[in-house]
């Protein structure tokens, strides 16, 4: 049995199916832990979403901002942006069924030895606050008040987390943090306007990952999201404090990039070259790029 943990896909199917080929992935034997950020952006968001919730379980799926996009849109609360490529999903006849399928997807995990997430986590959050927190979002997304939810779920603020917080404010700031996170303060304030590498931070800002003493600096830490955090060349850097950043920039012509999980806490790195690189184009509403 292989476990392995895949950085954003997009939409990007092609290399996708390339990278399970290489792989020699088998749904019966192994397990593949994808980072959020399934669709959009690249050509084929409707083949992922069918490629993967026909995996059943050998697909263990967390949602990322361009997913709760993508449902925000569904639901009626977002209308599409130019720079959006989902509108095949909405067509689709089985519509309904994939994206009922996508609203139950994991907010975070934690399996064999990692915390797996889309984005990020703020420094006062342990790995179990922050399992607890995640799971509050998935209740939310998977209740009878979807779009009511999906509504509320826009917005910068609140900026910082605060154990009191309650209602769409709480759920907000937890969402922001495990899909947008990029840059906080030693206290957890978060800013959400820079999305360049680790030396673009504001003055006082920090990568997330950087701040001294976080509550999860003794807890490896899988995540997307942040394509900047590769080298040119397209290779993850390794591990950053403990956390390993798997976004290697496929849909803008990067590689698609599985690491292969052992029991040790071990990884190797397997990658495929993305054939099409997109443009950047702006953020989708307020959930980030």
């Amino acid at each position: 049995m292989s476990l392995y943990c895949i950085g954003d896909l997009q939409g990007c199917n092609a290399p996708f199916q390339r990278l399970l080929e290489k792989i020699d992935f088998s749904p019966s034997r192994d397990t593949l832990y994808l980072l959020g950020d399934l669709v959009n952006r690249g050509p084929d968001s409707l083949g992922i979403l069918r490629s993967l919730s026909a995996l059943g379980d050998a697909a263990q799926c967390l949602l990322g901002n361009h997913d709760l996009h993508l449902l925000a849109l569904w639901q009626g609360v977002r209308k599409p942006g130019r720079h959006d490529t989902v509108q095949d999903i909405l067509q689709a006849p089985d519509a309904q069924a994939l994206l009922d399928w996508l609203r139950h997807r994991a907010m975070a995990l934690h399996c064999h030895g990692w915390l797996m997430v889309h984005a990020g986590v703020l420094p006062q959050w342990s790995a179990a606050q922050t399992l607890r927190l995640a799971a509050e979002v998935e209740t939310a997304l998977r209740g009878s008040d979807l779009k009511g939810f999906l509504n509320a779920m826009y917005g910068n603020a609140p900026s910082q987390w605060h154990d009191s917080l309650q209602g769409a404010d709480r759920l907000r700031v937890i969402v922001n943090a495990l899909t947008r996170l990029r840059f906080c303060t030693a206290r957890g304030e978060m800013e959400f306007a820079s999305n360049e590498g680790p030396g673009s931070a504001p003055e006082g800002f920090m990568p997330w990952f950087e701040v001294p003493g976080r509550a999860t600096q003794d807890t490896r830490i899988a995540f997307g999201h942040w394509s900047t955090l590769a080298t040119d060349a397209g290779q993850p850097t390794g591990l950053r404090n403990n956390t390993l950043p798997l976004d290697t920039g496929c849909v803008w012509g990067g590689c698609l990039t599985a690491a292969r999980l052992d029991s040790q806490g071990s990884y190797g790195l397997i990658q495929v070259q993305c054939e099409q690189a997109q443009k950047p184009g702006k953020p989708a509403a307020s959930t980030g790029s």
